[in-house]
């Protein structure tokens, strides 16, 4: 990928793509176990054909101790999706974003159990102040918002946390190339969510129009397959602050598509409590490297 384009533009258009999801879900009549399943089987397809065209083989043995870990991070990956996708139907678009944009808290959090590292004074009011803004956002006192509401931001917060394991399980994968990677997620997203849509909703295609057949297409093929491989393969070229703040695209254009497209209003303290998300998340990942530098 770096070959043929700068690392920066890769992430700024995977950013910018992954924050117009929710417009493009809305419009796909399947439940979120099916849909996440389609996604990973349509991007699985096209990353495939991609290798083979170019020839490139995946080296199972030089990753094969790492193969556990990716699988896993492939489960994770299938579940995320699902409880993004409810949080989707629950709550609006932007709700939805910024809840599950509490994952890089989650993190900062697992970091000293998994990693033993302690966590400074930054970091706890990082997550103190982020946490205050998942407060603010679910409206608690606001009784009009109902309970709908608060159940999206529950599916947004548990698609935080899985999606919060991905990004713990990845740091200790460190031989497999971005599209490897990507590909063999897929994979395994793909083996879990099977028997799970099979248990659940079933197969339910024919009920598409021809809008969710194209929305469904451009979910798999560009959202996912396109925009996971810019995203992992920009990653491994850019400095960890570039990366985090280029990140913050992804729920900020979704808020727009949100307010903007989907004429979803926002309260003035759920645009506080999302500043309040963004804002301190941000600072957490750039002000250790700045202190360093």
């Amino acid at each position: 990928m770096k070959r043929f384009m700068n690392p920066r533009i890769m992430l700024i258009i995977s950013m910018t793509v992954f924050g117009t999801l929710g417009l493009f879900v809305r419009n796909i009549a399947l439940s979120s176990g099916e849909l996440a399943l389609y996604r990973a089987i349509l991007a699985a397809l096209l990353i495939a054909a991609f290798l083979s065209a170019t020839k490139q083989k995946i080296p199972f043995r030089e990753i094969k101790k790492e193969i556990p870990l990716l699988l896993l991070s492939g489960v994770a990956m299938g579940f995320n999706w699902i409880l993004l996708f409810e949080a989707y139907k629950y709550t609006t678009v932007s709700v939805a974003t910024l809840s599950y944009y509490f994952a890089p808290v989650i993190v900062t959090v697992a970091c000293p159990v998994l990693f033993k590292e302690k966590m400074s004074g930054k970091q706890w009011i990082c997550f103190f102040m982020s946490t205050l803004g998942i407060v603010l956002i679910t409206g608690l006192g606001d009784l009009s918002a109902g309970n709908n509401h608060f159940i999206g931001i529950l599916f947004g917060l548990g698609a935080a946390c899985f999606y919060a394991t991905v990004i713990l399980l990845n740091k200790f994968i460190k031989k497999v190339e971005g599209i490897h990677r990507t590909f063999l997620q897929f994979i395994a997203a793909i083996l879990v969510l099977i028997p799970y849509v099979g248990f659940t909703s079933g197969v339910t295609l024919s009920s598409l129009n021809g809008t969710g057949w194209v929305c469904l297409l451009i979910v798999g093929f560009v959202h996912t397959g396109v925009t996971y491989c810019l995203y992992f393969s920009s990653l491994k070229e850019l400095p960890g602050q570039k990366a985090a703040i280029l990140s913050y695209i992804d729920p900020l254009v979704a808020v727009l598509v949100s307010v903007l497209i989907l004429g979803e209003g926002m309260t003035i303290m759920q645009v506080i409590g999302g500043a309040l998300i963004l804002g301190f998340t941000l600072w957490n990942e750039i002000t250790p490297k700045d202190s360093t530098e």
